[in-house]
């Protein structure tokens, strides 16, 4: 018996440890410049932000970027004022998340689309390359010049990702059709620009294209904004974007960075909070295609049964979708 208390005794005790080895819970969203209310990346995390605050009652505080310099500067801001868990959304915090860790290792942080090194770090990452072979499959099914195109933001790997996987599914449908591609720039600022996306738009749809898929963030609004008003189709981002345009927005690549906000601050304020690498993709519910009353008369009923097919063949592995990162190429072009 006294061996029993013993053991039970530890296991409190080291329960206890573990709770108490990170500060009270008091969480904590910080954005990338293209702030809270892009209508896409960004905003998906504040709609998580937001669940969890309406299902709690908790409250939660945020903070957006003007600036790269800036990061660490409101990374450390947040946890010098005690809040825990801190999640930064977007790739580029990677290196203010791995600094600012480091000064605060009680603090858990978590960074969104990046790998960041810390005891005290929770990196989530997506499979895009999923969702975007199934809105390339309805671009291709839908185009009716066989040549559709891709706008992304930052030229870096992750958009890369979203590209490579698009055009799989493009060429799934017809091995023959064109992809045009175009990037926006090389900083983050790629992602905040309308105007530079409307120019791209314009500009691929003079070349034959009649359905654009626009991996942007923020600059995505001006391709979709062009493509209504060429009387094209558009795919949307990140969140369903489908409602901005109804009848123009053939779908959207939905990324559920509202899921892993939500289920981040939930599982810090259970203590059930672990750091490490998490991926989400189609069979974890993190990425999908979306199907709604805003474009339902755009998909047919063929177009809707071959995507859930193709759907259900990458959850079982039957399609495997090759994901650019892996060896920063792409199967086809």
């Amino acid at each position: 018996m006294k061996i029993e208390l013993k053991r039970v005794s530890l296991a409190v005790a080291s329960a206890l440890m573990a709770s108490s080895a990170f500060a009270a819970f008091a969480p904590a969203v910080v954005y990338d410049q293209a702030g809270k209310f892009d209508k896409s990346f960004n905003e998906a995390a504040y709609k998580g932000a937001e669940q969890f605050k309406k299902e709690t009652g908790v409250a939660y505080r945020d903070a957006q970027i003007s600036s790269d310099a800036q990061k660490e500067q409101v990374l450390r801001d947040m946890a010098r004022k005690n809040m825990d868990p801190i999640i930064a959304v977007g790739f580029s915090y990677t290196q203010a998340i791995e600094s600012v860790a480091k000064e605060f290792p009680k603090t858990r942080f978590v960074i969104i689309d990046s790998v960041a090194k810390g005891a005290n770090v929770k990196s989530i990452l997506f499979k895009e390359q999923e969702g975007s072979f199934l809105v390339g499959m309805a671009a291709a099914m839908k185009s009716k010049t066989n040549t559709v195109g891709f706008i992304g933001g930052m030229d870096v790997p992750l958009i890369r990702a979203f590209a490579c996987g698009y055009v799989q599914g493009v060429k799934f449908v017809n091995k023959n059709d064109k992809v045009i591609q175009n990037m926006t720039g090389t900083t983050p600022a790629a992602f905040n620009d309308p105007a530079r996306g409307t120019e791209l738009a314009k500009s691929q749809f003079d070349r034959g294209v009649d359905v654009v898929f626009a991996a942007a963030g923020g600059t995505g609004l001006g391709v979709l904004q062009s493509a209504k008003s060429a009387g094209k189709y558009s795919i949307g981002v990140d969140s369903n974007q489908n409602y901005l345009h109804p009848g123009s927005v053939l779908t959207s690549m939905v990324k559920r960075v509202d899921i892993a906000v939500h289920n981040t601050f939930m599982d810090a304020k259970n203590n059930t909070w672990k750091p490490g690498i998490q991926v989400l993709g189609l069979k974890e519910n993190g990425i999908d295609w979306a199907l709604d009353a805003n474009n339902r008369p755009l998909i047919t009923p063929d177009m809707e049964k071959h995507i859930k097919a193709a759907r259900a063949d990458i959850i079982s592995g039957k399609i495997k979708v090759v994901d650019y990162r892996a060896n920063n190429s792409c199967p086809v072009q």
